[in-house]
């Protein structure tokens, strides 16, 4: 039996030639630990495949950026196709009837607009000579300073050779055209069949994913599902209405002031001031400023009074009561989510990003625990309601 009371074994003594005694050392163990190497090949593995992994996502952003928009565009669709559904319609023919709606409503609308826009455009191009000297006339009158016009037709020959140039290599590339074409109807018949599968077979899909979660979970996910539907589908419908109403008040101002072009002014002043945040009422309004301006002074001078006016009862009467129970975003969180998408994704991401924003902060709401705030001058003021 080994004896474990016992003094630790000690060196062996070696006798020095010089007549001294020294212990020999023990030998140092000059090994790799048995943990690096598997370290190092977990490592190597793990950056591999998420170099192969961002490679596969770069050449498939095309159809991941089509998912994304299909998902949002169901979940905008999804409380119309409920509400058909509970009156007897079939899931899927309710969602394709909405489809077919929204692309017959969108091809009208193009096909109404382009001819008026057309017109509209080149009897602009035709009074830009007459709006740079009467600019010109203002702006010596008031800074003294003077606005050369033939400069400007100088320019505007150049610009009208460049145009034709470009139209004639346009012509000249009709395959290049026709494949753009070909390639822009092939997104969107991509993007609507993504968008019907995921609304026709919506219980169906939400049973699929629920199915791999127990059912505490499955509560979570059908709930963020939920908020995912009404917050989308909220923003969407009330910014559209919203920029209808904006659209009809600023098109009849601009109407009764004589203001020309005031159909597709107040198109782009109604959409702008409505799908970008923040932002998007101020640079709405600067282009018919501009062109009021240039009609008549007086006209600009109302037109502003005007802008001033709706965007007060907007904020604090149309705004609070189409929106209410929609979206609570800051305004800063807004701004900041728009940018953040159109760096991603381009206008299609500014456009989605704050429906994003706000369901992300929807669930991030069921977990924060929120607790009472300490009564402090730091902390007194007036509480800023969003919308």
């Amino acid at each position: 039996m080994a004896d474990h009371g016992g003094p630790p074994e000690e060196s062996p003594i070696v006798p020095d030639p010089a007549g001294s005694v020294t212990l020999e050392q023990p030998a140092e163990d000059t090994h790799m630990p048995r943990w690096v190497p598997k370290a190092m090949i977990t490592g190597i593995l793990l950056v591999a495949v998420a170099l192969g992994t961002w490679q596969v996502i770069k050449v498939l952003r095309p159809l991941l950026v089509w998912l994304v928009v299909s998902l949002f565009l169901s979940f905008a669709l999804e409380p119309g196709v409920n509400w058909l559904s509970e009156r007897g319609w079939r899931r899927g023919l309710a969602t394709g009837f909405l489809l077919f709606g929204l692309f017959i409503v969108g091809i009208v609308l193009v096909a109404s607009m382009i001819p008026l826009v057309i017109q509209q455009v080149r009897d602009l191009i035709e009074n830009v000579p007459g709006y740079i000297d009467q600019a010109s006339r203002l702006s010596e009158r008031w800074f003294n300073y003077e606005i050369s016009s033939d400069k400007l037709a100088d320019q505007l020959e150049n610009v009208d050779i460049s145009l034709a140039d470009y139209a004639r290599n346009l012509a000249g590339n009709l395959l290049g055209v026709g494949a753009a074409v070909l390639g822009a109807v092939f997104q969107m018949f991509t993007i609507g069949l993504f968008t019907f599968y995921l609304v026709a077979d919506g219980p169906r899909l939400r049973r699929a994913v629920c199915s791999v979660f127990p059912p505490d979970r499955q509560r979570e996910v059908l709930w963020v599902w939920n908020v995912a539907i009404e917050k989308t589908g909220g923003y969407l419908y009330s910014r559209l209405l919203l920029a209808l109403i904006s659209g009809v008040i600023t098109f009849l101002v601009l109407t009764v002031l004589g203001v020309p072009f005031a159909l597709p002014l107040a198109l782009y002043t109604g959409l702008l001031s409505q799908f970008i945040p923040v932002v998007g009422t101020y640079l709405a309004a600067i282009v018919p400023l501009l062109v009021a301006l240039l009609h008549d002074p007086v006209s600009a001078l109302v037109l502003t009074v005007f802008f001033v006016l709706y965007q007060q009862v907007e904020n604090y009467l149309l705004g609070p009561r189409i929106t209410a129970r929609t979206m609570q975003l800051h305004p800063a969180i807004a701004f900041g989510a728009a940018i953040a998408g159109g760096s991603l994704m381009g206008a299609i991401g500014a456009f989605l990003a704050l429906p994003a924003a706000a369901i992300a902060q929807a669930g991030l709401s069921t977990y924060i625990k929120r607790h009472e705030v300490l009564d402090t001058e730091l902390t007194r003021g007036t509480v800023v309601e969003t919308a």
